[in-house]
């Protein structure tokens, strides 16, 4: 509590961050209560309208209500962002703690796999794994947590590394108390700070791949709909009607923005290390 009171005093723009963002996860449970359109029925006698009271954003070349796709679009855009970063973090943390605890062969066998995936561009890495998979919601899942485990489990690496060597991890292994135990009760618990920094930063690095694969029409499939989708599909309108891109991408970068400012607010509250400094 008193380093979530230091965080609202010392930083304001990752208290408006986390507004914001809280905004938005708020927009995208109530969307059929915000808006009486549907994100997939046609209105072909409305296609490309500007944005007025009727169509705050304007309409697509189908139609469809840009709002309404927006905040129906932004469940999945989040979902995107927020599940697979969850898993990516469950993977790495459990590798990176077994990397760094345990040491020896098995610490080179992790690390070397981390370092192929880390080799690779990690959107190219993404684009590679939907084109062997195929697209749709769950595959795109399932390779932003590929994507994104490695990085987790060397930052996870290096602190369980350093926390083996304290006193009273010392004192635990002296007295005979089990590697498991040593890990779940005595460095997990002060790994808990650096991952929730970690989950704030991996978030948007999720909404940005996942947008970067719908963009090029390896992500999300139709019906369903995102925000990099959206782009994808108001892109041959730019001249004529660029009102179908620019509101997803806002949107995107608000809340990419949100999540980074609210990730460096949290290390300089969380982070031992910075807070020594300080």
């Amino acid at each position: 509590m008193d380093k979530i009171k230091r965080l609202a005093s010392e930083n304001k723009v990752a208290v408006v961050s986390a507004i914001i963002i809280l905004l938005f996860i708020l927009a995208a449970l109530f969307a059929p209560v915000l808006t009486p359109y549907s994100p997939k029925e046609m209105d072909m006698a409305h296609r490309l309208s500007p944005p007025s009271p009727a169509h705050l954003l304007g309409t697509d070349e189908g139609g469809r209500d840009i709002l309404t796709r927006m905040l129906y679009g932004s469940r999945v855009s989040l979902l995107a962002g927020v599940l697979p970063t969850l898993m990516s973090m469950v993977l790495g943390t459990a590798l990176g703690l077994l990397s760094g605890f345990a040491g020896g062969k098995t610490d080179d066998l992790i690390m070397r796999i981390a370092d192929i995936m880390l080799a690779f561009p990690s959107t190219l890495l993404a684009m590679l794994i939907m084109y062997t998979l195929g697209g749709g919601l769950i595959n795109v899942f399932l390779t932003l947590s590929l994507v994104g485990w490695a990085g987790i489990a060397r930052v996870v690496r290096s602190e369980a590394m350093r926390l083996k060597s304290s006193a009273y991890v010392s004192a635990a292994r002296l007295i005979g108390v089990p590697g498991y135990r040593i890990i779940l009760r005595h460095i997990l618990p002060n790994c808990i700070p650096t991952l929730i920094v970690l989950f704030t930063l991996g978030v948007p690095s999720s909404i940005l791949t996942e947008s970067s694969l719908s963009f090029l029409g390896l992500g999300i499939q139709p019906p369903d709909t995102s925000w990099g989708q959206m782009i994808n599909l108001g892109r041959q309108y730019l001249y004529n009607a660029p009102w179908l891109s620019f509101a997803p991408c806002a949107a995107i970068m608000l809340i990419v923005l949100a999540f980074n400012f609210l990730g460096d607010g949290l290390r300089d509250v969380l982070d031992p290390h910075l807070q020594d400094k300080n």
